[in-house]
C-alpha cells in the first residue's frame, strides 16, 4: 500500500503571488535568513483541509467528496493584507498574511471538513482561521532571535496586497526534502459559477 501526504487547499493566482513577494520584501531582508526558513511564493496556498498520509487507492474517493462540495459552493473572492504571527504574538514562531473572506469561505472548508469527516478522517480540533504562511522560526530560534522578530512585525504593516479569485479548490500532494516541502496538485475541482 503506498501512502501519500495531502491537504486540500486553495492555489493562489501568480500575480498575488508577485504581490505578496514584493510587499514582504522588507521584512524578508530586515529578518534575513539566520532562524526563519521562508514560504516560497510558489508555494503559498490556503489550507481548507490538512488531510495528512493517504492511501493512493483511497484518491478516488477524495476526488469525487471534492468535486461534490467544491460544487455547491460558489465564486468567491479574497482580498489580502496585514501581517501577524502564531501560536501569539508575543511567540511568533509562525508568521503569516491575513485574509479577509466572505462567509462562503467559512461555509465552503466547513463542508469540506464534513465530507472529509464523512470518509473517516479525523475532524479539525481548531477552529479555521483563513491565513497565509509567509516564514517559519525555526526550531532553535533563540528568544532574541523571536524579539527580533516580534519588533518587525509590530514596525513593518502591510496594507492591502490585492484580490485573488477562487473558482476551484485542489487537492495537493507533499513531500517533505530537507529544504522543504515540495506541492504537488493532483486534482482539481472548480466551485460554482455565481
Amino acid at each position: 500500500m503506498s501512502l501519500v501526504r495531502v491537504f486540500v487547499a486553495i492555489e493562489l493566482p501568480g500575480r498575488v503571488c508577485d504581490a505578496i513577494q514584493k510587499q514582504t520584501l522588507r521584512l524578508r531582508q530586515t529578518l534575513g535568513n539566520d532562524f526563519i526558513r521562508w514560504v516560497p511564493t510558489q508555494n503559498m496556498h490556503l489550507t481548507l483541509k490538512f488531510l495528512g498520509d493517504t492511501s493512493t487507492s483511497y484518491l478516488d474517493f477524495l476526488k469525487q467528496m471534492l468535486v461534490r462540495e467544491a460544487g455547491a459552493h460558489p465564486q468567491l473572492d479574497l482580498q489580502l493584507g496585514g501581517l501577524g504571527s502564531f501560536p501569539t504574538r508575543r511567540n511568533p514562531r509562525l508568521m503569516w498574511i491575513g485574509i479577509h473572506a466572505p462567509q462562503e469561505l467559512a461555509a465552503l472548508q466547513r463542508s469540506i471538513e464534513a465530507g472529509a469527516s464523512r470518509l473517516g478522517y479525523k475532524p479539525e480540533e481548531k477552529a479555521f482561521s483563513p491565513h497565509l504562511t509567509i516564514g517559519r522560526a525555526r526550531q532553535d530560534a533563540s528568544p532574541s532571535d523571536l524579539q527580533q522578530i516580534r519588533t518587525a512585525l509590530d514596525e513593518i504593516q502591510l496594507g492591502n496586497i490585492g484580490t485573488a479569485r477562487v473558482d476551484s479548490i485542489h487537492l495537493f500532494k507533499s513531500d517533505l526534502q530537507p529544504g522543504g516541502s515540495i506541492y504537488t496538485k493532483l486534482f482539481s475541482a472548480p466551485l460554482s459559477k455565481p
